[in-house]
């Protein structure tokens, strides 16, 4: 469990607002939000055995509005609206070197995430490079194409209520410790690895404009294990925003689950889109998204 190294607090710092004095602006992105019709969604992340499809639910891609949260006026928490953004720069020159990732950029996001929450001690448990492959099909189609993972234009949460509570034993791995932790949550870092994200940045949502009732808990099948996470239905109450030009330097922090019931943001929807009028030349977007569970005293 990593302590928060107390230099990573002094050197990363939360990002106000670039612009408070102007009125925010917005894009119009395409987000997949689940079919009504489907009463319990299955999602398999491997080919499954002929004649059981990849997915047994449908998406229905609304169009919505995503604010440019850079022109909010203060700033944003991740126990308020769920999320925050971080001048964050890490060491890790390589973020496809895997021993350099988890040896180096794990500590910098376990101490980035307790500076966020406030919490008293992390550990990153699962870290995802992402590269959005050229010629994938557009994000409004669903999951990015092509071999290696890529943008998700889904609106989802990566845990639900069962599975953000069982994550806590699969990562302490000690029933004993785990029975005494007070209260945790789960919080992604992601931030861009190659420069500035000019065509497919992520979406956050608001968590305040959110009901539970919009939650669908949905199957995540793997070869070799299963997991849970929340889709969601629509509503126009959903406020979406998002940081243009976010940059090596800068990591986005926002909360998936938290033990704590009320009085804060549990899980904060989220999906890639594909920015309007994209450069045909324009760089494609490769980013990390590190999971840390945080620990509270």
């Amino acid at each position: 469990m990593d302590e928060c190294p107390q230099p990573a607090r002094e050197t990363a710092h939360r990002l106000d607002a670039r612009a408070p004095h102007r009125r925010p602006t917005f894009v119009t992105a395409s987000l997949g939000y689940l079919d009504g019709s489907t009463p319990r969604p299955v999602s398999h992340m491997y080919d499954p055995p002929d004649g059981t499809p990849k997915d047994n639910c449908r998406f229905d891609f609304r169009a919505m509005q995503v604010v440019d949260a850079r022109g909010l006026a203060g700033t944003t928490s991740v126990h308020r609206e769920g999320f925050e953004l971080w001048y964050a720069p890490s060491s890790v020159a390589d973020f496809h070197d895997a021993p350099a990732v988890v040896g180096t950029y794990h500590a910098e996001c376990a101490a980035l995430a307790c500076a966020a929450t406030g919490g008293s001690s992390a550990i990153v448990f699962d870290h995802q490079v992402r590269q959005r492959e050229a010629g994938r099909p557009p994000l409004t189609f669903g999951r990015g194409g092509g071999s290696r993972p890529g943008g998700v234009g889904r609106v989802h949460n990566d845990y639900s209520e069962a599975s953000g509570r069982r994550r806590l034993g699969l990562v302490l791995r000690d029933a004993a410790l785990a029975s005494r932790v007070r209260r945790f949550c789960i919080v992604n870092v992601w931030r861009s690895i190659r420069g500035a994200i000019v065509d497919t940045p992520l979406a956050v949502c608001d968590a305040r404009s959110v009901s539970r009732r919009e939650l669908v808990a949905g199957e995540i099948r793997y070869a070799d294990r299963q997991g849970e996470i929340y889709l969601f239905r629509h509503s126009p109450a959903h406020r979406w925003y998002y940081y243009p030009g976010m940059d090596r330097d800068e990591a986005l922090v926002f909360k998936q689950f938290d033990s704590q019931v009320g009085g804060v943001a549990r899980f904060t929807p989220h999906a890639a889109f594909d920015l309007p009028d994209i450069p045909a030349d324009a760089p494609l977007r490769e980013s990390i998204e590190a999971r840390c569970l945080v620990l509270f005293d």
